[in-house]
């Protein structure tokens, strides 16, 4: 791929051309946006173009050869000026050996793999290139090592910071980076991409809903589908569920949530093997709660203007079932309820208590104080 290819980001991608084209460009960016949207893509786009021995810059669009020696070795993820940096380099800093994988992205790794790099010159190219992913995971310590870098970067070196949740970051980390922001891809882009797998229709268009822009996510989701997961089904299970569960059956819903879980985690481990197993149970928790948002979303549409355009149109009744048991104010409160167990998954909560928390607090109200 090139930087001409990438597609729904042309406002991102514009910026980083204007800078570079006025020999301007900065030595330190934060791509934010939401996960999946093309921000790594496009920072490994950028790098190869700037380690670059023959860019083209046709039209005033500066953009990788693709041929060249130094285009080559990025491809293979050889290039020795390119620095992909995440928190499971912990595993080969002299604090991370036999360690657990981390949850956040600590101090070793920015001191072995960025600060103890960055002074030396580049060997093949006349760049080096840092691209730090998960930025918001940077703890305290990481952040201020990294911003000693920041303030007095060599003139070769380029650092990009892939970002979530730009709170998270230093006001002083943000001050030194240009930010370039990626919106969501469009829903069509999305659908199309799934299509090309091989999955079915009516599954790619859901999941592509479901996924609210990101293409990576809803691609990862897809890859799942066909390596047996059961996304699908599992979603038009819990729908119905949903609608029609008492207060005395949460702890049974929960704990069939628990398993399926369990299911699509260890399916995950086997596509993905690259990331470790206890972030990939953290998103297996995280896309059944999507699901659940989902539905509740979709009762406040059809409240609102109708069922138009609605994730679950694959099930426009139950839609209509759980719109009869919650009404968009208490769909509203739920949804909030929903964010908050999504932080408890990032804070490590044992995933059995969340999803009962969850079911008991979304069960009918009426049948609630039956109980209390």
């Amino acid at each position: 791929m090139a930087l001409k290819e990438i597609f729904c980001q042309d406002r991102a991608i514009s910026i980083l051309q204007k800078a570079f084209a006025s020999d301007r460009a900065p030595h330190a960016y934060i791509f934010a946006g939401p996960d999946g949207v093309g921000k790594f893509t496009t920072a490994r786009e950028w790098a190869r173009m700037l380690l670059c021995r023959n860019r083209s810059a046709e039209n005033q669009f500066a953009d990788s050869c693709g041929s060249c020696e130094p285009c080559q070795l990025l491809e293979a993820d050889s290039h020795p000026d390119f620095h992909y940096v995440y928190k499971e380099l912990k595993e080969f800093t002299d604090e991370g050996r036999g360690q657990p994988p981390p949850v956040d992205l600590p101090i070793s790794v920015i001191r072995d793999f960025i600060v103890k790099k960055v002074s030396n010159r580049p060997t093949l190219s006349q760049r080096k290139v840092f691209v730090v992913t998960e930025a918001e995971k940077l703890n305290l310590s990481s952040q201020n090592a990294l911003l000693k870098v920041l303030e007095e970067p060599p003139g070769y070196c380029t650092i990009i910071l892939l970002c979530t949740r730009l709170e998270k970051l230093l006001p002083t980390i943000k001050s030194r980076c240009q930010m370039i922001r990626f919106g969501p891809v469009a829903e069509d882009k999305i659908f199309d991409k799934l299509t090309e797998t091989g999955i079915k229709d009516r599954h790619a268009r859901y999941l592509a809903r479901l996924a609210e822009g990101s293409l990576g996510q809803a691609w990862q989701w897809a890859q799942l589908e066909l390596a047996g997961a059961n996304l699908y089904q599992i979603k038009h299970e819990l729908l119905v569920s949903l609608c029609t569960y008492k207060y005395a059956e949460a702890l049974r819903l929960a704990e069939w949530l628990v398993q399926q879980t369990k299911k699509i985690a260890a399916i995950w481990a086997d596509v993905d093997k690259a990331t470790s197993r206890t972030d990939i149970h953290r998103r297996a928790q995280k896309v059944i709660l999507q699901m659940v948002i989902s539905a509740l979303h979709d009762v406040m549409k059809s409240r609102l203007k109708g069922a138009e355009d609605i994730v679950n149109f694959d099930q426009e009744e139950q839609i209509k079932a759980l719109a009869r048991r919650l009404g968009p104010e208490q769909a509203g409160e739920k949804i909030a309820f929903c964010y908050q167990s999504l932080r408890q998954i990032e804070s490590s909560v044992n995933e059995k208590l969340i999803f009962e928390h969850l079911l008991l607090e979304m069960a009918p109200s009426d049948i609630m104080s039956v109980h209390v």
